[in-house]
């Protein structure tokens, strides 16, 4: 066990970026998975256009989560950002690849009614939201782990050295979460035949993320070391989320999606809640040495940026989180396959109109 001296700001800021992640990972958790299951739950174009609507009004605001704590960390932590963002280099520059691929598959998806040409973009949102849930996934589950870091805070490995199985499981785990979360989603979401198709999903889906969270966890624990003195709270926050996935499972079993959603999101949250009690006061362990570990401490900004920070978070996040509950609730109701026709221009005639939910602009991309 080490000893790390840590200041109260260094503390809140890595408390901030794990809320950033936390709160990433759970908005975009639900869009993710429903761009996996494009085209498992969308049988028809119109099921499928109405698939993307459901999301098309959030997607690209809950990826400013991982802009922000992108951002946060290279202000706040800028030697972990370095360190990070170079020794992960490939696997990160795969990361933004699939992220690109899914905002083009959004955009160019309408731009032409051509059988193939829909199908191409619908096939590059699977692919891309698929790659970006497992990278992710491996990547978490590397900084938590221990990389190979020498003592002048460089990554010494290669993108092999993260394809390990704890890593791989972490990937696996995530892409059965997001699955899951995205299918509830479209079950509380949608109308017409696609909730039926979303709960058929989410009936295997979710007992399958429950077996591999918990199976994650478990190793999480076990592997544990003694760099964060924290191993009864790693236990007990961790057994709370393989609770919380449990329960997830049963309650979309049995057809209570709002209730499942909730679970849901809440068993995610609490799984990286995990990982960065877990991690703390570390940033990125060192499987070379505990002594090269990048902590919350030597890797940070001065005590005047953090401060500089905080005052700027304490205006700003509350403006965002205003934001981001209002567009939520003006897109809450349902969609359907059967609300789009050709007068509807926009997701915000179908919300005027009493409509279920949100409808397509007249090129079909959905609005985000």
């Amino acid at each position: 066990m080490h000893t790390v001296d840590y200041s109260f700001l260094q503390a809140l800021w890595f408390i901030l970026i794990a809320v950033l992640w936390i709160g990433f990972f759970v908005l975009e958790g639900f869009d993710f998975g429903v761009g996996m299951l494009l085209r498992r739950v969308g049988h028809t174009e119109a099921d499928r256009r109405a698939i993307l609507h459901a999301i098309g009004p959030m997607w690209d605001g809950n990826e400013v989560w991982l802009l922000t704590a992108g951002g946060a960390t290279f202000a706040a932590f800028p030697l972990w950002y370095a360190s990070m963002f170079s020794g992960f280099y490939l696997a990160l520059f795969l990361v933004l690849v699939a992220l690109i691929i899914r905002g083009v598959s959004f955009e160019f998806w309408g731009k032409d009614d051509r059988p193939r040409w829909r199908a191409t973009w619908e096939w590059t949102m699977v692919i891309g939201s698929f790659l970006a849930s497992l990278l992710f996934g491996v990547a978490w589950a590397n900084i938590v782990k221990g990389v190979p870091i020498n003592a002048q805070q460089n990554f010494t490995g290669s993108l092999f050295t993260l394809l390990n199985p704890y890593a791989l499981l972490g990937g696996v785990t995530l892409v059965l979460l997001f699955i899951s979360h995205g299918a509830i989603f479209l079950n509380m979401k949608t109308a017409g035949d696609l909730p039926e198709r979303a709960r058929g999903v989410a009936r295997w889906a979710s007992p399958a993320a429950a077996v591999a969270g918990i199976a994650f966890l478990v190793w999480t624990v076990i592997n544990m070391n003694d760099r964060t003195g924290a191993s009864v709270a790693v236990a007990i926050v961790g057994a709370i989320t393989a609770l919380l996935l449990a329960t997830a499972a049963v309650s979309e079993l049995v057809r209570r999606p709002a209730i499942a959603f909730a679970i849901s999101t809440a068993a995610i949250a609490m799984l990286f809640v995990t990982l960065f009690v877990d991690l703390f006061p570390d940033v990125m362990p060192s499987s070379t040495s505990p002594a090269f570990n990048l902590t919350i401490a030597n890797t940070s900004s001065s005590s005047t940026t953090l401060t500089i920070m905080a005052i700027v978070a304490a205006v700003m996040v509350p403006i965002v989180l205003a934001y981001t509950a209002w567009a939520y609730w003006v897109f809450r109701k349902r969609v359907s396959p059967e609300d789009f026709d050709l007068t509807t221009k926009n997701p915000f005639d179908l919300v005027g109109s009493g409509g279920t939910g949100a409808g397509p602009d007249a090129g079909g991309a959905p609005a985000g």
